[in-house]
């Protein structure tokens, strides 16, 4: 998954919210690295990864992707779907966007030290043009444009988001009967990890 689900999958435990944040920028053991809540939320990161690349409705999205994506539609199912989750953010929390945004983007600028290093110049761009972006389709292309420049190899992200718009319909309905299963995944993981509130 995507910056903002990891976010909204966090519960209100503010480091685990940190640890699952910056989950893709953690790689390895991570004994002592991090204090504890933090490193319990990187292992929810995680798991909350390996649980949607297993899940069937995740994998059938992947599948209706033109097959020239190869490795790809991966990563492209996850842009895909934070964008179905902006633009239905009211069904999944009682906080609004823009007050999630806010309280979440204090939490990571108050803990900007504790952030693997070549993250911390990002969080600006991640909540001030990235998260902002996913609510329209043009915005989810601005991504990946941004995603295909910073890969060192050659990949075929740059305009992918015409893939959004060809599946959009069947991508939304398995974006609806995903996200309850990955919500309640990572209520009991968050309740395993003894967070703050669930």
């Amino acid at each position: 998954m995507n910056f903002l689900f990891h976010m909204l999958l966090s519960g209100d435990d503010d480091q685990l919210l940190l640890g699952n944040f910056m989950g893709d920028f953690v790689k390895g053991s991570l004994q002592d690295r991090f204090a504890p809540q933090v490193r319990k939320g990187v292992l929810l990161h995680r798991r909350i990864d390996s649980y949607a690349e297993q899940h069937p409705l995740f994998r059938q999205s992947r599948h209706r992707l033109a097959a020239e994506y190869g490795l790809y539609r991966g990563v492209m199912v996850d842009l895909f779907y934070d964008y179905f989750l902006v633009n239905s953010w009211q069904e999944w929390s009682a906080e609004p966007f823009d007050c999630f945004l806010d309280r979440t983007r204090g939490v990571v600028e108050g803990n900007r030290a504790t952030l693997p290093q070549e993250m911390q110049p990002l969080v600006t761009v991640i909540f001030e043009e990235l998260l902002p972006s996913y609510a329209s389709i043009a915005g989810i292309g601005q991504a990946f444009c941004r995603m295909s420049r910073r890969l060192s190899r050659p990949n075929p992200l740059n305009g992918c988001e015409v893939e959004l718009s060809r599946h959009h319909e069947a991508l939304q309905a398995d974006f609806c009967a995903f996200t309850p299963d990955l919500c309640r995944f990572a209520a009991e993981q968050r309740q395993a990890a003894g967070a703050v509130r669930t």
